[in-house]
């Protein structure tokens, strides 16, 4: 009887034992994810295998559970280009946003500045434009302007950034966009006799995004549009610029005759 006691205790004692490894395991397995070092390296190695979705959530474990560690301040940089890469384009640009306000001195700040100009540049026209093929030059460009002015902070106030030549490169193709669309707004208004709203806006053209290919044109509305308002010390202002960039030859620009709306010919 005694002896059979003791293998009891013996059996108990070691199936007590087996329990025991998976919950130590568990507990190691636990101390490990609440290292912040780790789980920096787990979202890391999620990023570089582009399992962005797991990147994220590993990010934001992060985060959350240790906010003012390195590995956190750093996560939330990397956070930028994971959402920027998984396509969820507010996360993103709330984020850049998020870290730029808090971080302003911290020296890879023009990297979320310049995520969040990409955000906006990579913003494309939706499925309704593309089949019938809408013009661009035509579309009033918010996400231009704002994809613009984050370039235009990279390139003016951290000249030395490695993102400064594609920031600076890609400025020149939203100039140029944003040109062409405040010229076809000042033709618009030309065309049915605002005068002064051309005027006004193919100025703004001039003086905003001066190099762009549209800029001649902006010229010959305000020629068209000062000699439209009697406004002859302008309008020979204006020739003398366009002749020193361009040449004497000046395009006129008319007016469309106004029509009845009731006559169709």
């Amino acid at each position: 009887m005694a002896a059979s006691g003791s293998l009891r205790s013996v059996v108990l004692a070691l199936c007590i034992a087996l329990l025991a490894v998976p919950a130590c395991r568990t507990r190691h397995h636990a101390a490990r994810e609440s290292n912040p070092e780790t789980l920096y390296k787990k979202a890391h190695q999620s990023l570089n295998s582009s399992d962005y979705q797991n990147a994220i959530k590993t990010y934001e474990s992060l985060t959350a559970r240790f906010p003012f560690t390195d590995q956190a301040r750093q996560a939330r940089l990397d956070l930028i280009y994971a959402y920027y890469r998984s396509g969820e384009s507010e996360s993103a640009t709330d984020a850049a946003d998020t870290f730029i306000r808090e971080n302003p001195t911290h020296p890879r700040v023009d990297y979320a500045w310049y995520i969040k100009g990409l955000v906006d540049f990579e913003r494309v026209p939706n499925a309704v434009e593309r089949m019938f093929h809408v013009d661009m030059a035509n579309r009033a460009p918010a996400t231009a302007r704002k994809s613009f002015a984050a370039f235009k902070t990279v390139v003016e106030k951290y000249p030395k950034s490695e993102y400064a030549y594609d920031a600076r490169q890609r400025m020149v193709f939203l100039r140029n966009r944003l040109a062409d669309y405040e010229v076809n707004v000042a033709k618009y208004y030309l065309k049915r006799g605002a005068y002064v709203a051309a005027a006004q806006r193919a100025k703004e053209a001039i003086e905003q995004f001066d190099g762009a290919p549209a800029i001649r044109q902006a010229l010959e509305i305000l020629i068209a549009a000062y000699d439209r308002l009697d406004l002859q010390e302008l309008a020979s202002q204006a020739r003398q610029v366009h002749e020193a960039n361009y040449g004497s030859d000046v395009q006129r620009l008319q007016p469309a005759t106004k029509r009845s709306w009731w006559k169709f010919w």
